[in-house]
């Protein structure tokens, strides 16, 4: 279901091709390269040395056995595959002012694990627009079938996988009924990844409700320690290489709602002047809705800051207008 994640380079030759392309792209950002091992800040060595002291790992309170040498492997593999993919690392933890405090609120509003966040980084890399291969979209990369079942609208007009809000609150009902499933995070996690009832039957099966004593799809093996590291680069950026400043993190988008009823389809660009703004910042503060059109009915649009003040008036009278025209 992820959609952007790691790029599983298994291969020196690669893992070269990699450093170089990622020493290229930090020049092309302005950022200084002294030499080829320390691109973008990283030292391999310390980093390493870092994870050989770690001795304590958690998702939602629940730990890992990393003293099992077989789990520790695992995991450093995912960490240090994720961490030399350096410029989808700084683009986590610049769009992550402008998505997670989101998440963090509903997440905390529900009772919900702070960890869970991490599960939309690693499932949509904090993009509205993220598709995979088996038709997930979104920031949690919900199939279609899925969303529905929790409560999303999914049709040719609207896609509420692509909206933060919606999306989110879907992932918590579903996430909410995984644990209550299987009386852990970590296996809701993995039953997330994989479908409950796949997880079930594997867990019935090889008698062992133990995520990592479990052999699973290569995808959900690797899932849960995906999570694992983007929390753990999350908790110490610098740390790990990572030095974005705060005013360099993209923020949130200034806007307010409105309201309002459509008698029949309605362009966008009709709801972009009567906000006083474009028809492409009203589809990126909205980027559920599909097309060019609303549909009849009532709608709740996202408008930029100081675009409500008004809107209702503006809006009738360009709707009539528009409607006088067809006429």
């Amino acid at each position: 279901m992820r959609a952007y994640l790691s790029l599983g380079f298994s291969s020196i030759r690669l893992m070269r091709i990699m450093l170089i392309i990622t020493v290229f792209v930090m020049q092309a950002l302005g950022f200084s390269v002294a030499r080829a091992e320390d691109a973008g800040g990283i030292d391999l060595g310390a980093i390493l040395q870092g994870l050989k002291r770690l001795d304590r790992l958690e998702f939602c309170g629940e730990r890992v056995p990393l003293e099992d040498r077989e789990v520790r492997e695992r995991f450093e593999k995912e960490f240090l595959i994720i961490v030399w993919n350096r410029p989808q690392v700084y683009l986590w933890l610049k769009r992550s002012r402008r998505y997670l405090p989101t998440i963090e609120t509903i997440l905390k509003e529900n009772e919900m694990p702070d960890d869970v966040k991490y599960v939309a980084v690693a499932e949509s890399a904090l993009l509205p627009h993220a598709g995979s291969h088996k038709g997930a979209i979104g920031f949690w990369q919900f199939l279609r079938s899925t969303g529905i079942k929790h409560g999303l609208t999914i049709n040719a007009r609207k896609d509420e996988r692509r909206n933060l809000q919606a999306s989110t609150r879907a992932a918590v009902r579903y996430l909410q009924g995984l644990h209550a499933m299987f009386g852990s995070w970590t296996l809701a996690a993995a039953a997330y990844n994989m479908g409950e009832d796949g997880l079930m039957a594997e867990v019935l099966e090889q008698g062992t409700n133990d995520y990592y004593r479990l052999y699973l799809s290569m995808e959900t093996q690797r899932y849960l320690f995906q999570i694992l590291s983007a929390k753990l680069i999350f908790s110490d950026p610098a740390g790990y290489g990572f030095h974005v400043a705060d005013e360099d993190r993209y923020p949130p988008k200034a806007s307010e709602s409105v309201r309002l009823t459509c008698s029949g389809d309605v362009p966008i660009r009709i709801v972009a002047q009567a906000a006083r703004t474009d028809f492409k910042t009203i589809k990126d503060l909205n980027p559920e809705i599909r097309g060019h059109y609303l549909a009849g009915g009532s709608h709740e649009i996202t408008v930029p800051k100081g675009g409500a003040e008004g809107f209702s008036a503006r809006y009738e009278g360009l709707l009539k207008k528009y409607l006088a025209a067809r006429n």
